[in-house]
């Protein structure tokens, strides 16, 4: 786990899903970077900070059994890549669902939520995670 010190000075990403846009190749990277992967020095000035949707489709997932110590009261509990619909790919925990709801493609949304607490001190950490959208519909079957 991050320590308190460089947990904040990630907030702003991690709160507000913030990344960055090379206008040089016009892809979009998180978490923010100074010079695009792609382009190298072209995009040197050319990084532009962007707030990420946040909405997008489940691209590859599993249902985690023994994981994090900080998570073992949420066992089993679902990690997905996420692709953003910028085409970022974030891995995060998908939440308020079961393993029968998910699947490849599934549309999903950003969502803040507690990630930890840091020992006796009591910091909270918050971030993302993700939660299916139209859920209830899938649920219910199709329309007639």
């Amino acid at each position: 786990m991050a320590t308190a010190p460089r947990f904040w000075r990630e907030n702003p990403s991690r709160y507000n899903l913030v990344g960055v846009k090379c206008n040089s190749c016009g892809r979009h990277f998180f978490p923010p970077r100074t010079i695009c992967p792609v382009c190298h020095r072209k995009s040197v000035g050319m990084m532009e900070r962007v707030k990420l949707k946040g909405t997008g489709k489940i691209f590859s997932m599993t249902e985690v059994h023994e994981g994090l110590e900080e998570l073992s009261m949420q066992r089993p509990y679902f990690l997905a890549m996420v692709e953003l619909d910028e085409g970022v790919k974030v891995t995060a925990q998908v939440i308020d669902c079961e393993a029968c709801d998910l699947e490849i493609g599934m549309p999903v949304r950003a969502t803040m939520r507690k990630l930890s607490e840091e020992g006796p001190s009591g910091v909270i950490h918050y971030g993302y995670k993700f939660v299916p959208v139209n859920l209830k519909a899938k649920a219910e079957g199709p329309a007639h």
